[in-house]
C-alpha cells in the first residue's frame, strides 16, 4: 500500500469516526447550539446599548445660466466634494451645530427694527350719540421676532459630534451623505439635520461660494447596532464549534483500544485470537455445587 493510499484511508477512517461521534452526541451538540444562541440573543437584545443612525443627503451644484460654463462648474463641484467632506467634520461646523442643538430654534419672522417701527400709539375711540364708545383705530405696537422650535434640546460637545458624524461620498457624484449615530432615533435625526444646516449656512463664508443644497432632511434614525440576527447566528455557530471541540478532545483522551490493527501495527504485538462476548442467562448463578459439577465433567473428559 502506497503512502498516499494509506493517508486517504486514515482520512476516511477519521471522518467516519467524526460522524459516529456527532451522531452519538447529537443531543448535547443541539443543547450547546440552542443554549449559546439564546445567550447571544439575550445579550444583543437586552444588554447591549442600541445605536440608531440617521442620514441626510447634500448636493454640491453651482447654478449658472451659461451652458458653456455648466460642464466646467459641474467638474469643479465634483472635485469640491472631497474638500467639503473634510470641512463638514471640522470644528468650525461642529461648534455651530452643537450650539444649535442646545437651542434648536429657527427664525420664522424677523422683528420690526426699533428705528423703523411706527411709534407706539394708543387706540382711538369715538363717542356715539348714545354715549357708547366705538373703536376708530387700533393701537400700533412694534412686533417681536417669531421663532419656531425644531426639535428637543440636546447638550452635545463638538468632540462628541465628531465621533457621531460620518460622511460618505461616491466617485464622480455631486451628492454626498451625512450620517449621524446616537442612542435614540430622534437624537440621531437632530444631529444629522443640525450639522447639515450649519454646513449649508457656513460654506458661503468659508468658500465664498453658495453651491450646497440639502436634498433630503434626515428622517428618524433606524437601528444600526446591534445586529441581533447576526449575533444570534454567531452564538449558534460558536455552540456548534465548542461542542465539537469538547467531543473530539474527550475522544482523543480516551485510551481504549478499539481495533486489532493498533495492537499489531503500533505496539508490535501478536494477535493470538479473540474472545467473544458471552451473555449469561439472568437466572444463572454461580455456586460451589455448580463448580464441582463442571470440574467432574472436565475430569471425565
Amino acid at each position: 500500500m502506497s503512502a498516499e493510499q494509506q493517508n486517504n484511508e486514515e482520512v476516511t477512517i477519521d471522518l467516519r469516526r467524526l460522524f459516529i461521534l456527532i451522531r452519538k452526541h447529537i443531543i448535547s451538540i443541539l443543547i450547546w447550539m440552542i443554549g449559546l444562541g439564546l445567550i447571544a440573543y439575550g445579550v444583543s437584545e437586552y444588554v447591549l446599548v442600541p445605536k440608531y443612525t440617521a442620514s441626510t443627503q447634500l448636493l454640491v451644484n453651482r447654478k449658472t445660466a451659461d451652458a458653456n460654463q455648466a460642464y466646467a462648474n459641474q467638474q469643479a463641484d465634483i472635485n469640491a466634494v472631497t474638500t467639503y467632506k473634510d470641512i463638514i467634520t471640522s470644528n468650525v461646523i461642529l461648534k455651530g451645530a452643537s450650539k444649535y442643538l442646545a437651542n434648536p430654534v429657527t427664525l420664522v419672522k424677523k422683528a420690526t427694527p426699533a428705528k423703523k417701527a411706527t411709534p407706539a400709539k394708543k387706540a382711538v375711540y369715538k363717542t356715539n350719540d348714545d354715549g357708547t364708545r366705538a373703536l376708530v383705530k387700533k393701537a400700533v405696537n412694534a412686533k417681536p421676532a417669531v421663532y419656531k422650535r425644531e426639535s428637543k434640546s440636546y447638550s452635545i460637545s463638538p468632540s462628541e459630534l465628531a465621533s457621531a458624524v460620518s460622511v460618505t461620498t461616491t466617485t464622480s457624484s455631486q451628492v454626498f451623505t451625512l450620517s449621524a449615530t446616537a442612542e435614540t432615533p430622534a437624537k440621531a435625526q437632530a444631529i444629522a439635520n443640525a450639522v447639515a444646516k450649519e454646513f449649508k449656512e457656513q460654506i458661503p463664508k468659508i468658500m465664498d461660494v453658495n453651491n450646497v443644497t440639502i436634498v433630503a432632511e434626515a428622517p428618524k434614525g433606524t437601528k444600526s447596532f446591534p445586529n441581533v440576527k447576526m449575533i444570534t447566528a454567531v452564538g449558534v455557530l460558536a455552540g456548534l464549534v465548542i461542542s465539537l471541540l469538547i467531543i473530539i478532545i474527550k475522544d482523543l483522551s480516551d485510551t481504549t483500544v478499539r481495533e486489532d490493527s493498533f495492537m499489531t501495527n503500533e505496539l508490535g504485538l501478536t494477535n493470538l485470537g479473540e474472545i467473544a462476548s458471552i451473555t449469561m442467562p439472568k437466572d444463572w448463578t454461580f455456586t460451589a455445587k455448580t463448580a464441582e459439577k463442571r470440574g467432574s465433567s472436565r475430569r471425565r473428559v
